[in-house]
This record gives C-alpha cells, structure tokens and sequence, in this order.
C-alpha cells in the first residue's frame, strides 16, 4: 500500500488531488493521512470529498474514510471506467479543482469519457475555468491529450452553481514533455467576464481597461448568468511553443479597473521570467511529466510543484532534478 503524509510541504488538497489521481492510473492501494494539515480548518471539505466519490465511481474502488472532516482516506481502486458521469460540489468549490483529481484517470478509460460537473468556475485559490480553458487544455492537446469542454454557465462565490461539461478521449499517442524555449511571443488575450448584474456598470468594459493600462491585448469581454454577483480577468500570452497564463476575481468594493490592471501585472511579471510554464502550470503538469517524463522551464519553484513531485515519485518510477528553475525526468 503506498502511503501519503498530507503534511508534506505546502500540506494541502494538491497533495489529496494528485494522490487520488495517481492511484487511480496506477491501481495501487493508497492511504493518505494529515490530510490538509496545514489547512484551518484541516480534513476534507464538500469539493475534496466529492473528487473523491467520483474517482470511487470512475475507478469501481472502494474507500474508507470519505465523509467530511476526516483526516485520513483509504483508496482502494480497480478497473477505470469511461462512460457518463453526473458530479455536483454543492457548493462554490472549484470545478477546475476537481478535475486535477479526475482527469489523469479518465485519459487511461478505453472509451471517451464525459463528466458533468456543478460547481465554482471562478472561485478564490484555484484556476478560472478560462485560465483552464485557454491554458491547461492546451498543453494537454500538445501531450497528445484530446479534450472538450462547454461552458454552460458560471459560478461565482457563495452560491457557484456553475455548469461545465467536459469530454476527454483516451490518451492513444503519449508525448515526451520538452517545454524548455517558448519562442516569439505572438499575442495576448484577456477574457473579462462578469455576471449580468454587473452590466450597467460596464465593469467588463472597465477590467480590459485596466489590464490595458499594463499591458496591450487582444480582448474579449462576457456578461454571464450565475447565481451570485463576481467577475474576473484571465491573461493569457500566446507564444510559438507555450502559452502563459493569470486570473484575477473581482471583488465587493474593488475597483474593476484596479482588477484587471492586477491581471495584467501578474502575466507581466509571468512573462519577464522568460519561462514556458508559469507558476499554476508549473505544478500541474508534474503528473503528467512524471507519465512520460521530459523538461519544463517554469516561473517559480512552489511547494505546490514540490508537493506534487513527492507525490508523484511514491507512484512512478519517475525521478524527479531540479536545477535552478528546470524540471528535468526520466522514466
């Protein structure tokens, strides 16, 4: 049984997600104990558990521990199965969240899988669901990954209510990872979204002006239906060989110029480091680097992307050499 200390480094739900996700890929029984220990409070929230359940359903596995608050999980999968799945957070959590648990497993299914997923799109300390659509999904498409994902509406904090659905094939031509020069920059695209109560006060019009004020862009700007009031900015720098990505949420009582100028410095400061990755990608590409081993040049070095290496290396045989802000593995 492989065993997973929770606490390990940033000692949060990246280490459960990848956990999960790595165990249902390999079949290999796992246990994770201090389970967000360093989380207040620690143990599994609504959107952890819910990763969970549907990994048990996609997986045929079984499980001990899985209710809200425990601090210690036993995940015991079997065979993957594609077909239709049905998966409501029931609150604001994270979509995109859940699907760092979800995709890893339904890409080794041996028929396309889709999951329709309720929950937040665009909530705090996780990608927008357009930072995943213009970002994530794309390096998986360069890994050989084919996905789709339908926007049916968005869900902002506290009610989320947000509907996504996703398809994602079986990952038939497996690519070696070298993302180490990205190239000429070619554009900049910022998507600004906010909710229709938000529309006479123009403030999608507002965040590309402050994100403009920064940095020029190409712009695209959306008023939505969600059931609460929010907003967001996403950046995303086009290159030959990469793409580099930051979001922003809008908040009660900040200025929408002041958000989507904050936007735009973020994928500045993205976009000076002369990295491939920025420092989301970073982490969450490390499972799949760990698949099929390679190179990436990120931002930052984060106790996210540390996390999932040692949580990684327990499942693989991977090797995980950092020099500097290189990621280098050979499997």
């Amino acid at each position: 049984m492989i065993e997973i200390d929770g606490s390990y480094c940033e000692g949060g739900g990246q280490i459960l997600r990848t956990a999960v996700a790595l165990a249902g890929v390999t079949g290999k029984e796992t246990r994770i104990f201090n389970i967000r220990a360093s989380r207040d409070p620690p143990g599994l929230k609504r959107q952890h558990l819910t990763g969970i359940l549907a990994a048990v359903k996609i997986c045929n596995a079984l499980v001990e521990g899985a209710e809200i608050g425990s601090k210690e999980v036993v995940f015991r999968p079997d065979t993957i199965n594609s077909g239709k799945y049905k998966i409501d957070i029931g609150t604001a959590g994270s979509v995109t969240l859940l699907l760092q648990t979800l995709i890893p497993i339904t890409i080794f299914s041996d028929k396309k899988t889709v999951l329709n997923i309720t929950g937040g799109t665009n909530v705090q300390w996780s990608p927008s669901i357009d930072y995943y659509s213009g970002v994530f999904l794309y390096f998986l498409k360069e890994m050989g990954i084919e996905t789709k994902m339908e926007i049916l509406r968005y869900g902002f904090y506290p009610k989320g209510g947000g509907k996504i659905r996703f398809e994602v094939l079986p990952w038939k031509e497996k690519k070696k990872i070298d993302l180490t020069e990205r190239g000429e920059k070619k554009k900049i695209k910022t998507i600004s979204v906010a909710t229709h109560h938000l529309k006479s006060a123009e403030v999608a019009e507002r965040q590309i002006r402050g994100f403009r004020r920064v940095l020029p862009c190409e712009k695209e700007t959306k008023y939505v239906d969600s059931y609460s009031i929010g907003s967001s900015v996403t950046g995303t720098a086009h290159f030959e060989n990469s793409r580099i990505g930051s979001s922003v949420l809008g908040e009660r009582g900040k200025k929408a110029e002041i958000v989507g100028r904050e936007a735009a410095e973020e994928l500045k400061k993205e976009i000076e480091s002369n990295a491939v990755l920025d420092k989301y990608m970073g982490d969450q590409i490390i499972p799949y680097l760990g698949l099929v081993g390679g190179k990436i040049k990120v931002s930052e070095i984060t106790d996210h992307l540390k996390s999932n290496i040692g949580v990684t290396e327990k499942f693989l045989p991977a090797k995980f050499k950092i020099e500097g802000n290189i990621v280098e593995t050979k499997i």
